[in-house]
C-alpha cells in the first residue's frame, strides 16, 4: 500500500492520498480507484485571510498555490479542517467545492463546523463536527468503512481523531490522527459472500470511489489483545529516497518526492465503491472458507498525525497512540506533519502560537516517526496588531534533521526522514 503527501500551497494545504496494494484497471467517474482514500486539509490557495478585521490581522501568501482552483484536483473523500482561523477555514476556498458532491463530507473541528455550516454552501447532513477523542466513547472516532477490492476479500477502514489540547486559550492547539487499514481481494482459490457492513447514524448516500497511489511502510498485522505500551507495535524500518537530499533509512520501505502537477477531476485513476460514514464500529466481509490458509491476511494500518501548531505529546497525543495507534497496528507512525519554526505572543495575547521544532520531535520520537513533514511555516505577508509582539524562532532543514538525528538512539541516527515539501511537491511512501 501507499500513502501520497500532496503540498498544495505553500503553507498547510495538503492532499492525503491512501491506496491498497492491489492494483485495479477500473476508473470511476471521479478519478478513483478501488479501495483508495483521499484527504484534503485545511484548503486555502489564494485570496488574503481575514481575522475579524484587516487591523486586526490579515495575512496573504507569499508563495503560489500550485492549483488555481479545487475543481483541478479529483473530489476528495474528506475535506478536514483543523482550526475556525481563516488561514485553515478559508470561505473563498471550501466554497470551490462541489456542494452537490454525494462523494465529498466536510469534517471539522467543532467551531469550524458551525462556521462552514453558516455559509449554506454545503447540505448540513455534509459538515459534521470532530467529537473530541475519548478512549471510553466508540463514538469519538469517525470510520469510513471500505469495502472489498473483490467479493469475498476483507473490508478495509479509514478512522479520524479529534485530539484538542485542554485549557488551550488560544484553541490553537490539537492534533488530528488519520489510520488507514486497506481493503483486500479475495485469494484465488477462496469461496465468496458478497461484502456486507453495518454502520449507524451516517451513510453516504451512493457507493462511491477513490484514488489510488504508492504508498509508505506500515506496522505489524492488527494484534489479537490490545498491547499496554508503546513497544508492543513494530520495528522501526528506514527510507531510501528518491529524491532530494535526506537521512538515510531501512531497506523495508521505500519514500520518493515527485514534482507533479495536480490531477484533473476525472484523472487516471480506477473507479470502486465509497465507504459508509459512521460513528460505531462495523462488522467486516471476509470470504468463507473451510481452510485458513484460502483466508485473505490482515493488512496493516498507516498512519497520520496532523498538527499544525503542534499540541503536547504528554498528556494528549500519548494517550491517543496508547489507546488507537497501538490497537489498530499503526505504529511507528507513518507521517507526521508538524511545523517546524515556534510562534509566541504575549501571553495576554494567547501565549504559544505554533510549538515548532520543540514540541514536534517529542511526537516524532515517541511515536518512531518514519517521517515528518513540515507544515504551517511559510513566510506569509501579515499585518495588524495581532502580530506585533509576535516572537518567532525560525528552523532550518538541517536543524531540524541535526537535532532529530541526535534524539534517535542517543545520536546513532535513525528511521525518519525530514522533509520540507515545496509548493506543488509530493512525497510517496511505499511498503
Amino acid at each position: 500500500m501507499s500513502l501520497k503527501i500532496k503540498h498544495l500551497n505553500g503553507d498547510t494545504t495538503f492532499l492525503l492520498t491512501f491506496s491498497p496494494t492491489e492494483q485495479h484497471p477500473a476508473l470511476n467517474r471521479y478519478g478513483h480507484p478501488p479501495g483508495t482514500f483521499t484527504v484534503l486539509v485545511d484548503p486555502w490557495l489564494s485570496g488574503p485571510s481575514t481575522m475579524w478585521h484587516p487591523k486586526f490581522l490579515l495575512s496573504k501568501h507569499t508563495v503560489p498555490s500550485c492549483i488555481s482552483n479545487l475543481s483541478e484536483i479529483a473530489e476528495p473523500n474528506v475535506v478536514l479542517v483543523s482550526q475556525d482561523k481563516p488561514d485553515h477555514c478559508h470561505e473563498p476556498t471550501l466554497r470551490q467545492l462541489d456542494p452537490t458532491s454525494s462523494l465529498t463530507n466536510v469534517l471539522a473541528m467543532p467551531a469550524a463546523a458551525k462556521k462552514i455550516r453558516g455559509m449554506k454552501h454545503f447540505h448540513p447532513s455534509h459538515v459534521h463536527a470532530l467529537p473530541v477523542y475519548s478512549s471510553k466513547d466508540e463514538d469519538s472516532i469517525i470510520r469510513f468503512y471500505i469495502p472489498p477490492l473483490t467479493p469475498g476479500g476483507t473490508s478495509g477502514e479509514a478512522t479520524i481523531a479529534y485530539v484538542p489540547a485542554k485549557m488551550d486559550v488560544s484553541g490553537l492547539h490539537n492534533a488530528i490522527g488519520i489510520t488507514y487499514r486497506p481493503p483486500t481481494a479475495a485469494p484465488l482459490r477462496a469461496q465468496h459472500t458478497p461484502p456486507s457492513s453495518t454502520c449507524s447514524n451516517f451513510s453516504f448516500p451512493n457507493p462511491q470511489q477513490y484514488q489510488l497511489n504508492n504508498m509508505p511502510p506500515t506496522p505489524p498485522d492488527t494484534p489479537n489483545q490490545r498491547p499496554r505500551s508503546l513497544s508492543a507495535s513494530t520495528n522501526p524500518s528506514t527510507l531510501s529516497t528518491a529524491s532530494s537530499t535526506s537521512p538515510a533509512l531501512s531497506q523495508t520501505s521505500s519514500v520518493s518526492t515527485v514534482p507533479t502537477t495536480s490531477h484533473s477531476l476525472h484523472a487516471h485513476s480506477p473507479s470502486f465503491h465509497s465507504p459508509s460514514f459512521h460513528t460505531h464500529t462495523h462488522t467486516h466481509s471476509t470470504s468463507s472458507t473451510n481452510s485458513s490458509r484460502h483466508h485473505p491476511r490482515p493488512a496493516k494500518t498507516l498512519s497520520v498525525i496532523y498538527s499544525p501548531h503542534g499540541v503536547a505529546y504528554l498528556p494528549h497525543v500519548s494517550h491517543y497512540a496508547t489507546t488507537h495507534l497501538v490497537p489498530q497496528a499503526a505504529l511507528p507512525l507513518t507521517t507526521l506533519i508538524h511545523g517546524f519554526d515556534r510562534v509566541e505572543n504575549p501571553w495576554y495575547m494567547g501565549g504559544n502560537v505554533n510549538a515548532g521544532l520543540p514540541g514536534g520531535v517529542e511526537i516524532a520520537k515517541n511515536l518512531m516517526a518514519r517521517c515528518w513533514i513540515g507544515a504551517h511555516d511559510e513566510d506569509k505577508e501579515n499585518s495588524g496588531v495581532s502580530v506585533l509582539k509576535i516572537r518567532m524562532r525560525k528552523y532550518g532543514l538541517d536543524e531540524v534533521r541535526e537535532l532529530v538525528r541526535r534524539e534517535w538512539n542517543g545520536g546513532g541516527g535513525g528511521g525518519c526522514d525530514v522533509r520540507a515539501l515545496d509548493c506543488g511537491e509530493e512525497l510517496v511512501m511505499r511498503s
